[in-house]
């Protein structure tokens, strides 16, 4: 696939996306909702008790962020009809087998009809407890990647790792502006 493909093979995608509420997966949705408003739809998982819950999370912690006001003012009043006809939310969690779906149908639905799986649930929190890392970070994308694996019209997988990666460095890493870091490939 060309690079500049990716926008046109959006077009009436079904797509699953995890880890919604995180950076990368904001800018990534508001992005293929303003430069292809004809994804078919998307389904986002989010970690809540129920899909009222996920679609309030969405609301407060996706949509309400600024990252959201070019779709906001080029939508206007007609947004809310435009995120109901794109988006379904689904209460979910991928530290858990069949990403904690309750609902048959849905998971059937899910399998018959995605296109594109992205994962990009992850806990990026440094201190957080080694068991609840392990269950998000690891066995959430297993869980992902099996869930996956039943989807029969499944075209593309894709796994974004949010991990900080420092080579086989030791000791204290810092960040150098790009300015230099180009100056020492010149």
């Amino acid at each position: 696939m060309e690079l500049g493909s990716v926008v046109e093979f959006l077009e009436n995608k079904i797509i699953l996306v995890s880890g919604v509420t995180g950076f990368v997966a904001k800018v990534f949705i508001e992005k293929i909702l303003r430069v292809q408003p004809n994804v078919k739809k998307l389904y986002l998982l989010i970690r809540a008790a129920d899909t009222e819950s996920a679609a309030l999370r969405f609301q407060n912690e996706v949509l309400a962020k600024d990252l959201f006001n070019v779709l906001k003012e080029k939508w206007g009043t007609r947004l809310n009809s435009f995120i109901s006809e794109k988006i379904t939310f689904v209460a979910g969690d991928i530290s858990s087998e069949d990403l904690g779906l309750k609902d048959s149908n849905l998971k059937e639905e899910l399998w018959n009809e995605l296109d594109v799986v992205v994962n990009s649930g992850a806990i990026t929190k440094f201190d957080e407890r080694y068991d609840v890392a392990f269950g998000i970070n690891t066995l959430g994308a297993i869980h992902l990647v099996n869930f996956a694996k039943k989807c029969v019209k499944l075209k593309v997988f894709v796994h974004v790792s949010t991990a900080y990666v420092a080579g086989e460095r030791t000791g204290l890493i810092l960040e150098n502006p790009l300015d230099e870091l180009m100056a020492h490939l010149d």
